[in-house]
Parts: C-alpha cells; sequence; structure tokens
C-alpha cells in the first residue's frame, strides 16, 4: 500500500511579491497628525519594480489643517488643494498591497499612521504581515556600531536617494536596499523571511528610526 506524502516545497523569495511603503506625515501624534503623502513600490524578489503609485491626500479641514514640518518633507498647505481624497487614494494603496508582502523602513511608524488614516477614511488596508528593513539591518549590527537610518544604508549599498523624505523616493530606496539585506541575512526562501504583525495602534505618538 502507498501512501501518498504532500512535501512541503519552500518557496523561492524570488517569486514573492513585496509592496515597499512609505508615508510621510505632519508629526508623530497617531490623534493630532495626518498622513499628508504615500509612496509605495511594487517589486519582485529580485528587485525589479512592477509597479510604482505615488500621491498627495486632501485633508479632511481644509481651512484649518497643518503640514508639520515643510523644512522636513517639503509639502505645503498648497500642494494639498488639488489632491485627492484619503478615502480614493487608500482604496489605490489597498489594491496595491492585496497579494503582496509589506515592507517599509521602520515598519512600525507607517503601520501605525497607514491603520488610523484607513480607520478615518472608512478604507480596509490589507496589511498582514509585515516586512522591517530597519529590523533587517539591525539583525546585522546587534551591537549597534552603525547608523541604520534609510540614508545611511543607502550609502552602504550605494542606493542613490535623490529626495529624502519624499514618500515615493523613502520608497524606490527602501525596495533598491531590500535586496541587500535579504542576501546579507541569506535569505533564499519564503519561510526565511523574518515577517512579524504589528499591533494596531490608535493613539500615543510612533517612533522615528535611528
Amino acid at each position: 500500500m502507498s501512501e501518498n506524502v504532500s512535501a512541503h516545497v519552500p518557496q523561492p523569495v524570488s517569486t514573492q511579491r513585496f509592496a515597499v511603503v512609505d508615508v510621510e506625515t505632519s508629526g508623530l501624534s497617531l490623534q493630532r497628525h495626518h498622513v499628508l503623502q504615500i509612496g509605495v513600490v511594487i517589486i519582485d524578489g529580485e528587485g525589479a519594480v512592477l509597479d510604482r503609485y505615488s500621491s498627495l491626500l486632501a485633508p479632511r479641514f481644509r481651512w484649518w489643517y497643518r503640514v508639520g514640518p515643510t523644512g522636513l518633507h517639503g509639502i505645503h498647505r498648497r500642494d494639498l488643494r488639488a489632491a485627492p481624497p484619503a478615502r480614493d487614494v487608500l482604496t489605490e494603496l489597498a489594491h496595491r498591497l492585496d497579494g503582496a508582502r509589506f515592507v517599509a523602513h521602520n515598519a512600525e511608524f507607517d503601520v501605525a499612521f497607514l491603520h488610523k488614516a484607513a480607520e478615518r477614511a472608512g478604507v480596509e488596508l490589507p496589511i498582514g504581515e509585515v516586512l522591517c528593513t530597519l529590523r533587517l539591518s539591525r539583525r546585522l549590527d546587534p551591537q549597534r556600531q552603525h547608523s541604520h537610518r534609510l540614508a545611511d544604508l543607502c550609502e552602504r549599498y550605494g542606493v542613490d536617494l535623490t529626495r529624502p523624505h519624499d514618500a515615493l523616493a523613502d520608497a524606490d530606496a527602501t525596495a533598491a536596499v531590500l535586496p541587500h539585506l535579504l542576501r546579507a541575512h541569506g535569505i533564499v526562501t519564503v519561510d526565511q523571511l523574518p515577517v512579524h504583525t504589528l499591533r494596531t495602534r490608535r493613539e500615543g505618538q510612533a517612533r522615528l528610526a535611528s
């Protein structure tokens, strides 16, 4: 008598689709501040770019809206006047996240603000397990001898970061850094990806990377 034994065949990481996301916000408070810009770059497991999307988000209350540190992200109130509603932008993002692994640099920050924005707009974002390039980089440097800011990783791996704190430029840079980090960790199958689930935070202050 023969038995059918179904063996688990590891999925090569080259077959995985990644949605690399970055957000620019008006501040750090989930209650008082808002997402101003979203950038997402879809890549395959070898780093080839499949799709790119970026948009500003129109504020709900235009007459008093504050954009925060313009000197950092370069976004002015006038830039938001013609921006599409947050609901439309987040719906576009949801389409691109579907079926892809969510990636961000300091994912805790981006995911917290995206969940809050989605809650306000009444949109469901398919964010499950996430892959954080900040965590990946720190795992290579347990003694914390190096900086793990995105700009420093770009310099380390020879990646251009032409417009820091522009959501799409940061997403592009993170997408370019990701394959270097995966190779440094020897990750060749999807099972080896050090993904984790982030709890939805509804209040407090999101933390920046260092």
